[in-house]
């Protein structure tokens, strides 16, 4: 995508701006950027030149953006993050390229990064940077070249590949399963069940799997697949997890399955890019790496 040139402001007005806008003062932003403080006010007026409009309110010795200002201020400050992550990015890898990815927590630590080693042996002039975020990621925002997604195959402006299905289990601590009747599926109604807060209706959806018709179920709410592991092996309750996740766990007996009642998600594992990455050299290796790797997993 070609830009106008007469559309783009000098980098140093542009730097001038975004911290008198953080500090909303002209004196704090010439401290921060070694300049006087007229230095600073030149530079903004000539943005304001630039751009046809006022992007402060000044008041005696007190400058105020304007709400035009506020909103500018902030797409530039965005931008300007943007250069420098890429400019970072370059630097760290001049000879390759750099795929920022977005990862789900759990799969990333568990799953994913175990298996990295493979990649960037295999592909040694790629940098991978890992974001790890437990909402879903906007690659406007976040400009990343990819993220793993857990859910419908579906996601707007971006392409897929399928990378797998998961199989929940009811899982608890040795103790617990000895403490309690977990002989079928109907008795977990009666024992301390943990939800977690990215699945809230899981343990219901696996009583009806089981034929079981549940009442309104409580217990302990948890944000976190490895913290949710945690409780359920300390003895505070089942919880509903992805055996491919809590393979360690069961193979250790920190955590056993009771019962023989396993569950396929509905959701799967899905690599997404941006459209518009699509031909990125490095997310092209990732991709058929990734593939390879899923297709023996």
């Amino acid at each position: 995508m070609s830009f106008s040139r007469r559309f783009l402001p000098s980098m140093s007005l542009l730097c001038a701006f975004e911290a008198a806008a953080r500090h909303q003062s002209f004196t704090a932003a010439a401290a921060e950027l070694h300049l006087t403080q007229s230095a600073i006010s030149r530079q903004v007026k000539a943005l304001e030149e630039a751009v046809g409009s006022s992007l402060f309110l000044r008041d005696r010795q007190t400058v105020k953006l304007t709400l035009a200002g506020e909103a500018y201020a902030q797409d530039i400050r965005q931008a300007l993050n943007r250069i420098s992550k890429a400019t970072l990015n370059f630097k760290a890898n001049p000879a390759g390229g750099t795929l920022k990815l977005g990862i789900l927590p759990t799969f990333g630590t568990r799953w994913l990064a175990p298996r990295l080693s493979q990649f960037t042996q295999a592909h040694p002039g790629i940098t991978l940077n890992l974001s790890t975020r437990f909402a879903p990621f906007d690659f406007e925002e976040d400009s990343l070249d990819a993220a793993i997604h857990f859910g419908a195959p579906s996601w707007s402006g971006a392409e897929l590949d399928f990378l797998m299905s998961e199989t929940v289990v009811p899982v608890c601590s040795r103790a617990f399963a000895e403490r309690y009747d977990l002989s079928v599926p109907g008795c977990l109604l009666d024992v301390p069940l943990i939800h977690l807060e990215s699945r809230p209706d899981a343990w219901e959806r696996w009583f009806r799997r089981n034929g079981v018709a549940s009442a309104p179920l409580s217990g302990m709410l948890i944000d976190q697949f490895a913290v949710a592991s945690l409780a359920a092996a300390g003895g505070l309750g089942m919880a509903l997890l992805p055996r491919f996740l809590i393979e360690a766990e069961l193979a250790r007996g920190d955590l056993v399955e009771p019962l023989n009642a396993p569950m396929e998600s509905a959701e799967k594992y899905y690599l997404a890019w941006p459209s518009k990455r699509t031909a990125f050299p490095p997310l092209q290796a990732f991709r058929a790496w990734l593939k390879s790797v899923t297709s023996v997993a």
